[in-house]
């Protein structure tokens, strides 16, 4: 087993725990990311060979750096070098928050939470296909339900491997889920329904017609015209993979009641809104309404504002 070390220099600023922390919110110890002690691991799935990324901050937020170990079977230069991109994509490193700061702080709640979580970046999902699967999996249920039903998903379909005495996971390959099928799935605490939607996606990504892993090549609409068209897939969905697959800045999410409830909470003193009210809102922060709906979240989630 090859080991290796390199560094990443995100832009700045950059909060590490903050941003490692976002990423394994909805993760088990046996998701296929995680974050114990200081140290975010995740299982890179680069086809041939599982590598496991090891990455824990040696900078600051304002000066950041990232330390990251690889292990791996005979680790090549471009096994490396994808490794590395693959973990700057997770991360988010290269994005640029300086045009949405200078947006939120004119915003009397929204430059609150700049300044709460400041150099938070947007994590991203490692392929259209796991953002997709991940957000059909949480539609409608608690957390802690979708926690159980995404574990035991990756768990029984997704390549795995030990290192240091410790077993980790990627995620699920389409055709190991294509392979199976919709009552199998259903045995995982899937409805019926999200089965079939599950096992369909699959089949959609294996599709090259379909061309899944291709939509960075399309305009926002688009993409969200071709993800409506697939079985199981919404706007609130299709606006969630522009944000955690596609890396689009101006995504927003409608129909999210957590996100409807954040938004009361802070911009009409607790009055119910609707997702016209939560658009209209939301149009003062565009065309970063990706990174605004990410501090809403994480406010939500942490209790802040």
């Amino acid at each position: 087993m090859d080991r290796f070390s390199t560094a990443i220099k995100p832009v700045a600023p950059f909060n590490f725990q903050l941003t490692a922390s976002y990423h394994t919110y909805f993760q088990s110890r046996y998701g296929t990311d995680t974050m114990e002690d200081g140290i975010y691991r995740r299982l890179l799935d680069l086809g041939d060979k599982l590598v496991l990324a090891s990455v824990h901050s040696t900078g600051t937020t304002d000066a950041p750096e990232l330390a990251v170990e690889l292990q791996g079977p005979d680790l090549s230069d471009a096994d490396v070098a994808q490794a590395k991109d693959r973990v700057s994509w997770l991360l988010g490193v290269d994005q640029d928050l300086a045009p949405f700061y200078e947006l939120g702080r004119k915003d009397g709640a929204m430059s609150q939470l700049v300044d709460r979580f400041y150099g938070l970046h947007l994590p991203h999902a490692a392929s259209v296909f796991e953002a997709l699967v991940l957000a059909v999996l949480g539609q409608q249920i608690s957390t802690t339900v979708a926690r159980v039903i995404r574990t035991l998903l990756i768990e029984t379909f997704g390549p795995s491997g030990q290192f240091d005495g410790e077993t980790y996971y990627a995620f699920p390959r389409p055709q190991a889920i294509w392979a199976s099928s919709p009552a199998e799935l259903h045995t995982m605490k899937l409805t019926q329904r999200k089965s079939e939607y599950v096992h369909g996606l699959a089949g959609s990504a294996l599709d090259d017609g379909v061309g899944l892993e291709n939509l960075s090549t399309l305009p926002d609409g688009e993409i969200v015209d071709k993800l409506v068209g697939l079985r199981g897939v919404g706007m609130w969905t299709a606006q969630w993979v522009l944000i955690r697959a596609v890396g689009r800045p101006d995504a927003l999410p409608l129909g999210d009641l957590a996100l409807r409830r954040v938004v009361s909470q802070l911009f009409t003193n607790g009055a119910e809104v609707t997702d016209a009210q939560v658009e209209d809102i939301a149009q003062r922060w565009s065309p970063y309404r990706t990174f605004a709906t990410v501090y809403l979240f994480s406010a939500l989630r942490t209790g802040a504002g």
